[in-house]
């Protein structure tokens, strides 16, 4: 059964923008330092980073706690499977909060395309 789904769209500019900016300070905010790693990496680096803030926020919307409420950004990992399919890795404390809402499995799907960074969550309940 869907407990929920979440979608977001994040400006691939804006991201580039608060990297440029903010640096250091915004990417420690928002991303794990494997994220951050493997993203100052690569030659994309802002559409790495933005796909990976609307799976932030596509995740919150589908939970229906949005960020403050106990949900952090830190929170939520986009992690890459063996076959390289996007998944999500939760915090100890997200994932209680999951587990104890009866959301058993999730789905992640990312794009980008232009100056767009897209996101949808799917949260499956037991």
């Amino acid at each position: 059964m869907i407990a929920g789904i979440g979608i977001d769209a994040v400006t691939i500019s804006r991201i580039d923008r608060l990297i440029e900016l903010r640096g250091d300070h915004f990417l420690e905010k928002v991303f794990s330092g494997s994220e951050i790693e493997e993203g100052m990496k690569r030659h994309d680096r802002a559409a790495f980073f933005a796909v990976r803030f609307a799976a932030r926020e596509a995740f919150a919307k589908a939970l229906g706690t949005g960020f403050g409420r106990g949900v952090s950004m830190r929170d939520v990992e986009v992690t890459k499977g063996e076959l390289g399919a996007p998944g999500l890795r939760l915090s100890q404390r997200l994932a209680a909060l999951v587990a104890s809402r009866g959301i058993a499995r999730w789905h992640l799907s990312l794009a980008h395309e232009n100056d767009a960074a897209l996101a949808v969550v799917i949260l499956e309940g037991s």
